[in-house]
């Protein structure tokens, strides 16, 4: 694909997934109806609308990169429902693409409901008619029709489903537009008796004869056994499809050498890659469909929304932009969440109330020192464990979480991945990058999955080597903005050290790792003022995530580090750590937090604001940038380990740790000779 940002808002791939998952439906046995189309044109509403189950509906690429089942009942009908991950074309680029299409030619769904945005109905109608050539019985949603209406679009829906020969439906689902007649015609479409395969040549489709030859040629060697029709097999195979090529090697491996013949002689006819040709046949077809079908108003008009958009993606403006959003961001998570609420959390009810009281009452009720130092005193369950996960994580989580919400539905994430991708191609990687990025400042676990959603392996290795090491999380980042309390300052070198170990690590991996230079496409959704109702509803689910999957591990981890104590482990390996926070300038005392950095980051870096008091400012910033760089804890390398297998978690690990006491050292011995927060 090429470099592109169509008009503002116009251009962006799928969404990213969020620390929480919707439930499962089991729909084995029931009809099939999948939801497919590009991100950011409401197909995971459109599940919820039809299930009832709420899904996260994000407008940045990921949000359903795993696919999501749930349960439709109409009538006396009961229909499986699938919201399959953001794809573009029967060709797949990234691995969501894949999954999405792996689902049409396996699954083989009773009805496609095809989803796309009515603003851009031009770009995004040659999908469509891949889908029908392929022979999938395909529904046609045109979404957004309100903001269609806003910019003056008018669409004739009765003319373009006469054109295409399939069902067509209009609406705006996050009004409710529409709703009850689609849902009535989705019905109607799934109660008719499911017909074979029937995907022939589009007569609108017209490619160069050398082209069409081929095609003629590769499908005359297909027998009707594939889960699409030949024509559409033989023009995946034109496009140099290999997953299609090895599904014609398992069923026709006879054939292989005929057909990659036939490829090979259309394509030295042209210096212009095939798949290009393909792709402006589909175009043009779409475009003599829509001739009569769509009106676009003389003029659009510029509003607001479409000059602030402009101005996020531009450097001279953009930039000014960002450090603005990152202030409010800091103001809101750095000192409302981070300072006083969990000043107030800490001090207030924990230091002053909770712990108190429970070491009292286990004096009072538990005899044994041993068993009492599991619940109280300095390394205890509720001490330690659920002093750290409530009174310093959960304020830093939630304000995070919340202000999280809302920048992902205005719309503005796809805007920095514009801005940024000049500078991520200096790293190996692109714009979309940008999505797993700022995922993995909110969890840095689930941003290691979504890096799947990037079209190479070096860019998901890469992308995988600086989240390990050079993006906090939300609740660690949240600590340390607590530990510099407000000094400017100790932020900006602190941010100025993270972020140019994350470039000049990117560039030096990005120099050393064979592969071909990244593109760059991405469909901007418009801006929106994010709906109270959502924002709430995502930050609540989000904080349900962290009080049923994280805060167990911090009672956990206090287990682990008072059966440690218990049988001495604990105390050799921080004995082993205490040299070594020694050599970049530490106390001793850090030894301890960096140990609990192995079982969580956020675990550490609260172990960290425990000793804020007992260090100078340069320790401090020293031990924040050194903690920042550790080692990934042990549910980040565990995924790392799924995605990219134990070779490369280890491999991550085995530089990221003496890595980062490298550079704490470094940045101890510059303070020293500048002479700065001694």
């Amino acid at each position: 694909m090429q470099e592109a940002q169509l008009e503002g808002i116009e251009t962006t791939p799928s969404s990213g997934a969020s620390c929480h998952g919707p439930a499962q439906a089991d729909i084995t046995g029931l009809p099939l109806l999948a939801i497919v189309g590009t991100p950011n044109v409401g197909k995971s509403v459109l599940f919820n609308t039809l299930t009832g189950i709420y899904v996260t509906v994000s407008n940045y690429p990921g949000t359903t990169v795993e696919v999501t089942r749930g349960n439709w009942r109409i009538e006396d009908l009961e229909t499986g429902v699938m919201d399959t991950p953001g794809m573009y074309g029967l060709l797949p680029i990234t691995e969501e693409e894949r999954v999405a299409r792996r689902i049409l030619l396996t699954e083989r769904p009773n009805l496609v409901v095809h989803v796309l945005d009515a603003k851009n109905v031009e770009r995004m109608l040659p999908m469509t008619l891949q889908l029908i050539e392929a022979g999938q019985p395909v529904f046609l949603v045109v979404n957004l029709m309100d903001e269609a209406d806003r910019l003056g679009i008018a669409l004739d829906i009765p003319e373009l489903e006469r054109k295409l020969g399939i069902p067509v439906a209009a609406t705006a689902l996050a009004q409710g537009r529409g709703t009850k007649e689609m849902k009535a015609e989705l019905a109607k479409a799934l109660s008719k008796p499911a017909l074979p395969l029937a995907g022939a040549p589009l007569p609108e489709v017209r490619y160069p004869q050398f082209v069409q030859s081929g095609l003629e040629q590769i499908e005359a060697q297909l027998d009707p056994v594939y889960p699409m029709s030949s024509r559409s097999m033989a023009v995946l195979l034109l496009e140099n499809d290999p997953e299609v090529l090895e599904l014609i090697r398992g069923k026709q491996p006879d054939r292989v050498a005929g057909i990659q013949a036939a490829v090979k002689s259309v394509q030295v006819q042209t210096r212009q890659p095939l798949n290009y040709i393909i792709a402006r046949a589909y175009r043009e077809a779409a475009q003599k469909i829509l001739a009569s079908v769509v009106d676009f108003p003389e003029q659009r008009a510029t509003t607001f929304a479409s000059r602030l958009s402009n101005a996020m993606i531009r450097p001279l403006t953009g930039l000014p932009i960002l450090l603005v959003a990152l202030f409010v961001l800091y103001e809101f998570v750095g000192v409302l969440g981070a300072q006083t609420l969990v000043n107030f959390l800490e001090k207030n009810v924990f230091g002053a109330i909770i712990n108190p009281w429970i070491d009292f009452l286990l004096g009072k009720i538990i005899p044994w020192p041993v068993l009492r130092s599991l619940f109280g005193g300095q390394f205890g369950i509720i001490t330690l464990g659920v002093r750290y996960a409530i009174a310093i994580v959960l304020p830093i989580v939630g304000t995070f979480f919340l202000a999280f919400s809302v920048i992902e539905d205005s719309g503005y994430l796809p805007r920095l991945a514009m801005l940024i991708d000049r500078v991520f191609k200096k790293i190996g990687l692109n714009g979309r990058a940008v999505i797993p990025m700022v995922l993995g400042f909110g969890c840095d676990t689930m941003a290691t999955i979504v890096t799947r959603t990037l079209e190479t392996k070096r860019e998901r290795l890469l992308a995988t080597i600086l989240l390990s090491l050079a993006i906090p999380c939300s609740a660690q980042l949240g600590v340390m903005l607590g530990l510099f309390n407000g000094q400017i300052g100790m932020l900006a070198i602190w941010t100025g050290v993270i972020g140019g170990v994350f470039l000049l690590v990117g560039w030096l991996a990005a120099k050393l790792m064979p592969g071909e230079r990244p593109t760059f496409y991405m469909e901007l959704p418009p801006l929106r003022l994010p709906r109270l109702r959502n924002i709430f509803v995502k930050t609540y689910t989000r904080m349900e995530w962290y009080l049923r999957e994280v805060f167990p591990l911090f009672i956990l981890a206090s287990v682990f580090i008072w059966f440690g104590r218990l049988v001495g482990l604990f105390d050799l390996l921080v004995a082993a750590l205490v040299p070594m926070v020694r050599l970049i300038g530490l106390p001793d005392q850090t030894a301890v937090a960096f140990l609990f950095g192995f079982f969580r980051r956020d675990y550490g870096a609260a172990g960290l604001y425990d000793l804020r008091s007992s260090m100078t400012s340069a320790q401090v910033l020293v031990a924040a940038t050194t903690m920042t760089l550790f080692m990934p804890c042990i549910a980040q390398f565990g995924v790392t380990v799924k995605e990219r297998g134990w070779k490369v978690a280890l491999g991550i690990s085995a530089f990221i740790f003496p890595f980062a006491l490298l550079v704490g050292g470094l940045l101890n011995l510059a303070l020293k000779l500048s002479g700065w927060g001694a």
